[in-house]
């Protein structure tokens, strides 16, 4: 049983990026945040003190009110948006006059905002933006309707509505500073770098789901746990009110991926699409492999349904080990080889948005998916909350001019 626990940080929080660096003039240390599923499930490790299975969903944010008493679970804006108007494939809107531009159908079909009906002048809806802001995070009950509304979100849902919607975090940028034996003066290279420290708003938490799978063990209710770098701890609190709020998300979710219907596929963690190709090399790109596209080139290309896309640049993650050696490494030992910089997964942010003729399932969550290695790996990720989706059926706008 999947159960919901808040982390609470007792100082600043450190999470390095994939980016390799080396100490000295201009050197600084990249960092990332929210922190990825390999570096949640290395803390739990540490705190169950053994070698356990388990599925992770998250790491989301979490807005806790203390004089309500009344947690609220926050997810990633969808990216099928410009402002408050959704995005459509033109695909789906044969009347847009967009229809009749080229486009590259080796690609994903374009997206184009449908016209909204306004009695504002373009000065008055200008005037209107400058002033307001908009979420980059949103409470899940403004999720539960846009999956039961079907694609749209009312324009004052978008709104900023409390402080740290827009960033739940602040930055604080820290040098760090090597001082030689027997000396008061500070190291002018190799022993000076810069890195961002995290330091989350007040009333806000990171939150995760965790289920154990086959195991005994039990993960408490309240302890703390180091997570992330120089030991920083946090408070892993159990809270019983986000179960029911996710649970809520994923029953409208199936509902609307068993309708086999025209449906947006709602990425909230960052996802992993890769492919091992020619000499070991793996290739990440923004949706999945296995979701072929709708539109055909040649007779030879595989039909499927995916229509278009919604996503912007990918997050790299740092969750590679070098298992054997490279050409050129053989008389590298072990310990030398892991310390080699090895390659990044580009994942797909959080908030891209897929457009499908109907519902598919991922390569890890088919249980048509041939057994073997690829399977395997593929799997390890979803456990680790990467790649996870929230459904939406599609809503055909008539009204469109």
């Amino acid at each position: 049983m999947m159960h919901w626990y808040t982390l609470t940080p007792l100082d600043v929080m450190l999470f390095r990026d994939a980016k390799p660096f080396t100490p000295g003039e201009r050197a600084w240390a990249g960092s990332v945040f929210p922190p990825n599923g390999h570096t949640i499930a290395g803390a739990l490790r540490g705190l169950l003190d053994e070698e356990v299975q388990f599925q992770l969903k998250g790491p989301f944010f979490c807005r806790i009110v203390t004089e309500e008493n009344s947690p609220r679970l926050y997810l990633p804006r969808p990216l099928g948006f410009v402002g408050a108007s959704p995005l459509i494939p033109l695909a789906w809107q044969e009347t847009l006059p967009l229809n009749h531009a080229l486009w590259n159908q080796t690609q994903p079909c374009p997206l184009c905002a449908l016209p909204q009906s306004s009695n504002n002048t373009d000065e008055e809806e200008e005037e209107a933006d400058s002033e307001e802001k908009y979420r980059q995070y949103l409470p899940s009950d403004v999720v539960e309707k846009y999956l039961d509304q079907n694609q749209t979100i009312d324009p004052e849902d978008w709104l900023l509505q409390h402080k740290g919607e827009d960033q739940p975090w602040i930055d604080e940028t820290r040098p760090h500073n090597t001082i030689p034996p027997g000396t008061r003066q500070v190291k002018d290279a190799d022993g000076y770098f810069v890195e961002n420290t995290i330091r989350l708003q007040p009333e806000w938490s990171l939150a995760i789901g965790i289920e154990l799978i086959d195991s005994g063990k039990q993960v408490p209710e309240l302890a703390t746990l180091r997570l992330g770098g120089e030991s920083h701890r946090v408070i892993l609190s159990r809270c019983e009110a986000l179960d029911s709020q996710w649970q809520k998300l994923w029953e409208l979710s199936e509902t609307n991926r068993q309708n086999k219907k025209r449906s947006l596929a709602y990425l909230i963690t960052p996802g992993i699409f890769e492919r091992t190709q020619n000499q070991d090399q793996a290739i990440c790109q923004a949706w999945p492999w296995e979701w072929k596209l709708a539109h055909k080139v040649n007779n030879n290309q595989t039909q499927g349904s995916l229509v278009s896309v919604a996503t912007e640049r990918a997050v790299p993650i740092g969750c590679r080990i070098r298992e054997k050696a490279k050409p050129g490494e053989e008389k590298l030992k072990a310990n030398q080889r892991d310390s080699i910089p090895a390659p990044q997964v580009f994942a797909a942010p959080p908030g891209s948005v897929y457009y499908l003729n109907q519902p598919e399932p991922l390569f890890a969550d088919n249980p048509d998916s041939k057994t073997g290695k690829a399977l395997e790996r593929a799997k390890r990720f979803r456990q680790l909350g990467y790649s996870e989706i929230l459904w939406i059926s599609y809503k055909d706008n008539k009204n469109a001019n």
